[in-house]
């Protein structure tokens, strides 16, 4: 039963994950319709699994059950992400070039000066929040007990890496490029820890969140709107 349910969620996983790397990749249909197929394959997909898997319930019920013990030190650790991620853009700025990023965003996906503020809240807010859920509650949370402990952390977190392939394509030079995918891996295992710790996705929703935050101010630079 355990290898069975393993080979399930590995195989939701990695099937939406493709379709994800697919649609913003190749498809790129505007950015909220995109969101509501995220929301479709990163939540109602992982839920139906729950629903048809009895046994695994209690572990659903358990990744939205928060422990305030672990929310100070998450809220220390993601003002620290978000104060080196803006550290990072500026002294690297003038040796990277970043403005692919804009006009990536506004052919692509149609996110513009106009409408990026409600992008930049939805992304903090929402997306991170889906991401949570289906890389580090379903796929890692769902995975550390079916699966060698490293395996977990390394399927959740490549496959963290690999859905965002598609949706930063264009956006960097080739060196920034392979730096952004790897700190992409590595920011895997840092909210997969955070989950292990806490066996919630509260604590890495957060940290998500400020990096978000983060991510975002650089946006509001880049648009000219700050």
């Amino acid at each position: 039963m355990k290898n069975r349910s393993a080979f399930y969620v590995i195989l939701v996983v990695a099937v939406c994950s493709g379709i994800m790397c697919v649609i913003d990749g190749f498809i790129t249909p505007p950015y909220f319709v995109k969101s509501a197929f995220k929301l479709l394959l990163f939540m109602a997909v992982p839920l139906l699994y729950f629903v048809f898997n009895k046994p695994e319930r209690d572990t659903l019920k358990t990744l939205f059950t928060p422990k305030k013990r672990d929310f100070l030190a998450a809220l220390c650790l993601g003002v620290g992400v978000f104060a080196v991620i803006l550290a990072a853009y500026f002294i690297f700025r003038n040796v990277f070039d970043f403005s692919g990023i804009t006009a990536q965003l506004t052919g692509d996906v149609g996110v513009t000066k106009d409408n990026f503020v409600f992008v930049a809240i939805y992304i903090s807010l929402v997306n991170s929040l889906l991401e949570e859920f289906f890389f580090r509650g379903f796929a890692f949370l769902s995975l550390k007990n079916k699966l060698p402990r490293w395996a977990a952390y390394v399927f959740s977190s490549g496959l963290f890496a690999f859905y965002h392939v598609g949706m930063t394509a264009g956006w960097f030079s080739p060196v920034l490029y392979i730096l952004a995918m790897a700190g992409l891996f590595v920011g895997g295992c840092i909210f997969n820890f955070l989950n292990e710790k806490c066996s919630n996705i509260y604590p890495s929703w957060l940290v998500h969140m400020f990096a978000n935050f983060g991510i975002n101010t650089i946006g509001f630079i880049l648009f000219g709107i700050i």
